[in-house]
């Protein structure tokens, strides 16, 4: 496969991308009331999913299951070629950048036919907070390989992440495409409101993976809109299924606060504009809701944060054990070396 660029590049792509993205969900949108329609089980608590056919069959299971294991393995695989070629980022397109392009575009419509005729989604076999952990990760390794960039507390760098951060970035392909796949096969392409969204998010997010080593791909405003796109996604979820809501509009809202908003190099004036609007929302909101509740604002950056920390410790880990074997084993084979030639 040459490495030659195309005659388009990223940003032009992005762009292109883009439209499709929000064109295709106006499709499912368009055309879910023509599909199978199901007669779905009453809903039994926040671990039901409630959008899945009542009893599987074979062929319900084998395209959902079929569809994500090739998508996954086609994704993976191009990632690793790509990896392979030790290139550098760049405006124009590279063949397997078009590629996966193509790859994602087909399965985005295959799962549209799939859902029309047999329905199911991933959810009918794994529990819904697998999808959820799936996204929450992500998350997390964003804010964990993104602290050498911007910090993770208001512009503070943590030092002692820098090397599992490497790592992280080294790796994060793998795991943003195993959680941007599993979730889009998660679920049948349904055309509520949290859906339709989660589906452009994923839309968005597999356009991002299809740009990797372009400029695009780490264009800090557009990977930032990447980030917040689910504060608007969870709340709205949240208020459709009548959860809790200002848990994850505040919940993300004070990661943008507290991280994100300090990769983006904005003025002093831009930065105290966004933390007046965040805190008169919350003033807003839970002078009516009650104060006794503020603390749902911090509930998920506590837990990502503390998440950054616990998977900054596995890789840590996972490093001092694989030194730790690489060296055993490498006295191994030199005293088997040794021996062998006594």
């Amino acid at each position: 496969m040459s490495e030659k660029s195309s005659t388009w590049n990223a940003p032009q792509t992005l762009w292109a991308g883009i439209l499709f993205s929000l064109i295709f969900t106006a499709v499912i949108w368009a055309v879910r009331p023509l599909m199978i329609q199901v007669d779905f089980l009453p809903d039994q608590g926040p671990s039901w999913y409630f959008w899945k056919l009542p009893e599987a069959t074979f062929w319900s299971r084998a395209t959902a299951w079929g569809g994500y294991l090739l998508h996954q393995v086609a994704l993976w695989g191009l990632i690793f070629y790509a990896q392979k070629q030790k290139l550098k980022y760049s405006n124009g397109l590279r063949p397997f950048n078009l590629v996966a392009l193509g790859v994602n575009a087909f399965f985005i419509v295959l799962h549209l036919f799939q859902t029309a005729i047999w329905y199911d989604g991933l959810a009918q076999d794994v529990s819904i907070w697998s999808s959820q952990g799936s996204v929450i990760l992500m998350l997390v390794v964003i804010l964990l390989m993104e602290n050498q960039r911007r910090g993770l507390f208001f512009g503070q760098k943590i030092n002692f992440l820098r090397t599992s951060g490497q790592v992280a970035r080294q790796y994060h392909g793998y795991i943003f495409a195993w959680a941007v796949v599993y979730t889009f096969w998660y679920h049948p392409m349904e055309n509520t409101i949290g859906h339709l969204l989660g589906f452009l998010y994923t839309f968005f997010l597999m356009l991002q993976g299809s740009l990797i080593f372009t400029r695009t791909h780490v264009n800090k405003y557009w990977t930032v809109v990447l980030e917040v796109m689910v504060l608007i996604h969870g709340a709205i979820v949240a208020m459709q299924t009548q959860t809790v809501w200002p848990m994850f509009l505040f919940g993300f809202f004070t990661l943008f606060i507290v991280t994100q908003m300090h990769g983006l190099g904005l003025s002093r004036a831009w930065k105290w504009l966004f933390v007046a609007i965040y805190a008169l929302s919350v003033i807003i909101v839970y002078s009516s809701r009650g104060w006794a509740n503020v603390n749902e604002v911090l509930r998920i950056p506590i837990v990502e944060y503390a998440l950054v920390f616990v998977l900054a410790l596995i890789i840590w880990l996972g490093m001092f054990l694989g030194r730790w074997v690489g060296k055993l084993v490498g006295w191994s084979s030199s005293q088997q070396t040794a021996a062998a030639g006594d």
